[in-house]
């Protein structure tokens, strides 16, 4: 029974609800993280942008890897319209090699990605943000000179198959904000791998 007990709290302990975060309508801060062609990115470097689509995301989880095509579609489709995806890996490498930076670029070279990908190597901006699982969405909407949080979770209902999706809340949240409202829905639960703490 103590021994139950001790594997029950550490499974508490160590589950990713604990991390706090913003909620939907708050204001969340820029950054400065290390992209894949070694450059610092910052959100205040895209000046025409109206907002973006913030994705936590790693290199090795199976629901990461099977969002990477609708990921470059969206960043494709919605950056000329003012929301570019920039892709965040908080992974610690030395618990998961496979999302260490060098494996960054090469994944990023692999697929092509057409936006950029950073390396959160402290864990400050998950933790900021309170993401917890890979992928997880944060749709922020500039509003005088500040970036609201607009909607919070997962891509769509379906990791596993892009053409059995019925619902699409990232691309639905975008459409609503281009054409002036809030997200019809702007929570959902993120579905993936949980984020690699140190």
């Amino acid at each position: 029974m103590k021994t139950l007990l001790l594997i029950t709290l550490g499974i508490m302990m160590s589950a990713p609800d604990f991390i706090s975060g913003y909620k939907v309508g708050d204001t969340a801060r820029d950054f400065s993280l290390k992209n894949v062609d070694d450059k610092m990115v910052s959100l205040s470097d895209y000046d025409n942008a109206k907002g973006f689509v913030v994705i936590f995301t790693c290199n090795h989880c199976p629901f990461s890897k099977a969002y990477e095509d609708r990921i470059i579609a969206l960043d494709k489709k919605y950056k000329t319209k003012g929301y570019p995806v920039v892709a965040i890996n908080s992974n610690d490498a030395e618990i998961v090699p496979e999302d260490s930076y060098q494996k960054m670029i090469e994944r990023a070279n692999e697929k092509d990605f057409s936006f950029p990908y950073l390396y959160d190597e402290t864990q400050e901006i998950a933790d900021t943000y309170g993401a917890t699982n890979t992928p997880h969405i944060f749709l922020l909407n500039k509003e005088n000179n500040k970036l609201v949080v607009k909607y919070i979770g997962a891509i769509d209902n379906n990791y596993q198959d892009a053409s059995a999706v019925t619902e699409h809340y990232l691309s639905d949240a975008i459409n609503a904000l281009i054409a002036g409202k809030n997200p019809e829905k702007d929570f959902t639960k993120a579905i993936g791998c949980s984020i690699k703490r140190k």
